[in-house]
């Protein structure tokens, strides 16, 4: 199947409170907001899987003051371009580092959420050197979103349930779109506390009963969660090794997470025992690493609370020193 633009399906999207443009980056163009003048320091926001740029509005809104934000669509979500059989964190972080350096042209910093966030990993660990000043993991999913993890629960114990609902229901790049299927999937395909926990909620979180589907979900390739469930996402990049290479200050902010008491399964992104390993491995290799505990946040602080999120933001940066380093 060709790459998929914007422009073969416009049909499923709506216009936001900011602008919005394209950068070519030569396999993909990539669709971004920008808000803040561009004298101040810059931030790049990263979204979670199915979630587009337009889920950081409000915070853009709140950081503008400070920062000059970006917030983009990556590969497979939103305007950018979705293309089939080339999902990975190589070449989602590849993608970035060449907006940074042909958009952006300055040093950044980078906070993403979820997947975002593990993306967000990646960069801190391979961008260019002197690209990253310091790094936002927002409730990142590190070696739980891997299927063989060095520490904790797997994918499998995890959110792969709902993201093979997603694939197997509505198919790569929407292909089959059966959505009255999927909801009605729930109760045999997910396990029974996240079948419980989900069945009021919003599609676009993962499933639920509302009759029209949510636009964050439109705008998202499902082919991601099936890049995430067969293990291809991260087939040459392992969290271990990626979190042994990070070069930046890092804060890692720790939403709700609880073990089903009945199969012992990760009900949230990431476990106790899995953000203590990210921190041997960050510390180890020489950086700063900053834990901010919100145990009664949902997974996305910016969506939900976008004034915690930006005030957890500017006042962990500004008791940093943000010389960018060079690499070892």
């Amino acid at each position: 199947m060709p790459y998929l633009e914007q422009a073969d399906h416009p049909d499923i999207f709506v216009e936001h409170g900011y602008p919005e443009h394209i950068a070519d980056l030569g396999e993909i163009r990539m669709n971004y907001a920008v808000a803040g003048d561009p004298t101040n320091p810059a931030l790049l926001l990263v979204p979670g899987q199915s979630e587009s740029w337009w889920g950081y509005e409000e915070a853009m809104r709140l950081l503008a003051d400070r920062y000059q934000v970006y917030a983009v669509d990556l590969r497979g979500q939103g305007r950018s371009t979705w293309t089939p059989g080339r999902y990975s964190l190589d070449l989602f972080g590849g993608d970035l580092v060449r907006f940074i350096d042909r958009v952006i042209g300055r040093p950044v910093v980078v906070s993403g959420l979820s997947s975002g966030g593990v993306i967000t990993a990646w960069l801190s660990a391979f961008a260019a050197p002197g690209q990253l000043r310091a790094a936002v993991y927002e409730d990142p999913p590190l070696f739980s979103s891997e299927l063989n993890p060095a520490v904790g629960t797997s994918l499998r114990q995890g959110a792969g349930p709902i993201f093979r609902l997603w694939h197997k229901w509505l198919g790569p790049q929407w292909s089959i779109g059966d959505i009255e299927g999927m909801r009605a999937a729930m109760a045999t395909e997910l396990p029974g506390a996240m079948a419980a926990m989900l069945g009021g909620a919003n599609t676009g979180d993962a499933t639920g009963e509302s009759a029209a589907v949510p636009q964050n979900l439109r705008e998202y390739d499902p082919e991601w969660g099936d890049a995430f469930v067969s293990g291809r996402v991260a087939l040459n990049c392992d969290h271990e090794t990626m979190l042994s290479r990070v070069r930046v200050p890092v804060l890692f902010t720790h939403h709700f997470h609880v073990a089903d008491p009945e199969t012992g399964n990760l009900v949230g992104a990431v476990s106790d025992q899995q953000v203590e390993h990210a921190r041997r491995l960050i510390e180890g290799a020489g950086n700063s690493f900053t834990y901010r505990a919100f145990p009664e946040m949902p997974h996305s602080m910016h969506g939900h609370d976008p004034a915690t999120y930006a005030a957890t933001i500017t006042g962990w940066l500004d008791g940093l020193d943000l010389e960018p380093r060079s690499a070892s």
